[in-house]
């Protein structure tokens, strides 16, 4: 049936056709004992995979999701489940399994395939960083098509399978779209000097001083104005606190449309000020612009502790303050543990560098925990290895949300091998990880297989 001209004006058109299934969470016990029905059938059954049932610890386990595939009459086409690999704490390694389709519509409308593209989606979506499947091989080609990369093969219940791997590129894109653009837009300049490139503040030539500046994002300024003049603070703060270096004051440039709105970032910056007990000495306001914040910190040291300063077979440690609760408004993005520290918290934690002297340090910046490390391995010329069961985390936060955010307080540190931990105060650290040779990051699992992270350069600077 055609449109008519007057189907085409009034902006109304043939219906499209009713999709034949949809995918959904398997909504009550009668979706998930339909699943289970089909899954009987299929694998104990039809195939004699298993001698009377299919289920395991995973079907009990109250963080495992199933998704099912459900007919336009409401009838149970297919499903699969998907969740943490181990019973233990949940650590962004999920796998899928238990893949069904029922029998007469296994070749139609693609439902198999749905149901797998599906999982991906809500894995990734739930912040993980690894997901595996173990899949027959009558599907491998099947799952190939799809992206998957096979592994290796496995043994489930006596016959061959394939650990097939979703590729999941989450930190690497995080870190190409915060740092990738460095090296071409600051090619020839020489930076903090020699040893210090790329580094968060710059030590000034001749003097003990170390100068440090960061912008907010102009967009986080017009929609959170407090919070964006209390986060400049915090950011300078955190820079002269990886070189070890003492403040001494700050200077802010501040723009806005109006005095109401100006006065409101003024109001969180002077709070974050007073609660650091770092003096603003000076700076430029502006009215009747576009949001604009950006702050620059001095700070004092005689030896600033380099990025770079690290070497292959030096252990790394984080260092973070796992207290607080995600900033409203920014959940998996942004972690607030700053705000509700008194000033002598705040000022242990931007000082233990100093009083630690590691052979490396670097405060975690937009790249997040896994992009940061990338660069203070890339600046000391070599690789790292991050061990995902040691990383401190705050139980509400996932791993995947926690290695890619910003955090209050979060140091990054290299030194050797049982060397002190940072007098940090509030602040939980932990050795979990080292400096390898090569180039990237790589992350090592409980089962001892590692993943690569981040396959090189960060920022393409160079070594420092």
């Amino acid at each position: 049936m055609k449109a008519t001209i007057g189907d085409i004006l009034a902006g109304s058109t043939t219906a499209p056709p009713t999709p034949p299934f949809t995918i959904e969470t398997a909504g009550d016990a009668t979706d998930l004992a339909a699943y289970k029905a089909l899954r009987h059938s299929a694998f104990v059954e039809e195939q004699g995979l298993f001698d009377q049932s299919d289920a395991d610890w995973r079907d009990e386990d109250p963080r495992t999701t199933v998704l099912i595939a459900r007919g336009r009459d409401g009838t149970v086409l297919g499903g699969v489940r998907l969740g943490p690999a181990g019973p233990g704490p949940d650590l962004a390694w999920w796998q899928g399994g238990r893949l069904v389709v029922r029998p007469g519509d296994r070749r139609a409308y693609g439902t198999g395939k749905a149901l797998v593209r599906a999982a991906c989606a809500y894995a990734e979506q739930a912040g993980v960083l690894r997901f595996e499947a173990t899949v027959q091989r009558a599907n491998v080609r099947l799952f190939t098509r799809l992206g998957w990369n096979e592994i290796r093969t496995v043994d489930v219940a006596g016959a061959d399978h394939a650990l097939m791997r979703w590729p999941i590129d989450r930190i690497a894109r995080l870190a190409a779209v915060t740092k990738s653009d460095l090296a071409p837009l600051l090619s020839g300049w020489a930076g903090g000097g020699a040893g210090f490139l790329g580094d968060d503040g710059a030590p000034l030539p001749g003097s003990d001083l170390v100068a440090c500046t960061d912008a907010i994002i102009p967009a986080m300024v017009e929609r959170d104005p407090e919070w964006a003049g209390w986060c400049a603070v915090l950011v300078n703060a955190n820079d002269l606190a990886a070189m070890g270096a003492d403040p001494i004051g700050l200077l802010d440039a501040v723009a806005g449309r109006d005095r109401s709105f100006v006065h409101r970032v003024l109001t969180g910056l002077r709070r974050a000020a007073e609660a650091y007990g770092i003096p603003v000495l000076g700076g430029h306001t502006q009215l009747g612009t576009p949001a604009a914040l950006s702050v620059t910190a001095i700070g004092r040291t005689a030896n600033p502790v380099p990025g770079g300063g690290g070497r292959p077979g030096q252990r790394i440690s984080l260092t973070a303050d796992l207290g607080g609760d995600w900033r409203p408004g920014y959940t998996g993005r942004q972690w607030d543990s700053t705000s509700s520290r008194t000033p002598g918290e705040l000022r242990t934690m931007i000082g233990a560098v100093g009083l630690a002297r590691p052979a490396a340090a670097k405060d975690v910046s937009m790249a997040g925990i896994t992009g940061t490390l990338g660069m203070m391995a890339e600046a000391a010329g070599c690789a790292a290895e991050l061990d995902i069961a040691a990383v401190p985390r705050p139980p509400g936060a996932t791993m995947g949300d926690w290695l890619t955010c910003f955090p209050g307080f979060a140091m990054l540190t290299a030194d050797d091998p049982g060397a002190a931990p940072l007098p940090a105060g509030p602040a939980t650290g932990a050795e979990c990880g080292r400096l390898t040779a090569g180039s990237g990051v790589r992350l090592r699992w409980p089962d001892g297989e590692t993943t690569e992270a981040l396959q090189g350069p960060v920022t393409g600077l160079g070594t420092a």
